[in-house]
């Protein structure tokens, strides 16, 4: 039951196609979420999962404003980096 209501809430969380990469920052005390596809497009968190619902919600607000604008939205391109 627990799996799979976790993973329910991920689905919900992870909507986006946009790569991102969440890395802890000893400066800052939280985990900080880059969307290196949107360029400034960064988040943060107390916890990974924080860091990524944080970013979620930056990412629909950047389309959303980049649309009200009349701006370009890049296309997600999936993973651009290999670690």
């Amino acid at each position: 039951m627990f799996l799979s209501m976790t993973c329910a809430i991920l689905s919900k969380v992870m909507s986006s196609k946009y790569e991102i990469i969440i890395f802890w920052s000893k400066e800052d005390q939280a985990f900080i979420a880059d969307v290196p596809e949107l360029l400034g497009c960064k988040a943060d968190g107390a916890t990974h999962y924080e860091a990524l619902q944080n970013a979620e919600i930056v990412i629909d607000e950047r389309i959303e404003t980049a649309k009200k604008l009349g701006r370009s939205i890049p296309s997600p391109r999936g993973r651009l980096a290999f670690a």
